[in-house]
């Protein structure tokens, strides 16, 4: 590999049609410091689900549309994935996407005591979407999430994780490192760069 070829591209070119990012306990923190900076003409769509109480209303999507300079919405039934526009999956439900290219929402039981669940996103994003959808996955105190990033994996996509030695609560790195080799395991500075340079891809 050539030294000065990667001086200002650290990480190879990938393509994606879509992102799936999760994280539990500190996640607020560290998805904030991975979508800092995101620019305003991101053009790849992207779902988030952090575990949040079921009996709290969740404010994520209007937390997160003050800081970014991107569409930002709470996932409902059937609406469809538009590129640029950022997701966050309502409390209590489970988000799922379809091949079509839409959400689903269920009220199936907990998985992992969680509900909407890591794994379920994750792994619905892998056969909606193959090898062409990246998995981030961050700090967290349970397994929910090493699962789906190991399906993501074995469908072609990219895989990365948080550091566990930066985490605020190393479980669920741990748990997904322990299942398979991720593409990336990066600090959160790091994983903002990886994810910056991301390219979309439409096969379509």
């Amino acid at each position: 590999m050539k030294r000065g070829s990667t001086q200002h591209r650290p990480f190879p070119v990938r393509r994606v049609e879509a992102v799936v990012l999760g994280a539990s306990a500190g996640g607020i923190d560290a998805l904030s410091a991975v979508l800092d900076g995101l620019p305003a003409n991101w053009r790849i769509p992207m779902a988030v689900v952090l575990h949040l109480p079921e009996s709290h209303e969740s404010h994520l999507a209007e937390i997160f549309a003050q800081r970014l300079p991107i569409p930002v919405h709470e996932a409902l039934d059937k609406m469809p994935l538009v590129d640029g526009c950022l997701y966050f999956a309502p409390p209590g439900y489970h988000l799922s996407i379809e091949r079509g290219r839409r959400f689903s929402l269920s009220c199936e039981p907990p998985v992992l005591f969680s509900r909407p669940s890591i794994d379920v996103l994750m792994a619905s994003a892998a056969d909606a979407y193959g090898s062409s959808v990246a998995g981030f996955l961050m700090t967290g105190a349970n397994e929910d999430g090493a699962e789906g990033l190991l399906r993501i994996h074995r469908a072609g996509g990219l895989t990365a994780v948080q550091d566990p030695k930066e985490a605020l609560v190393p479980t669920m790195p741990l748990a997904a490192i322990a299942r398979h080799a991720p593409d990336h395991v990066l600090r959160l500075r790091d994983l903002r760069i990886l994810l910056q340079l991301l390219e979309p891809a439409h096969a379509h």
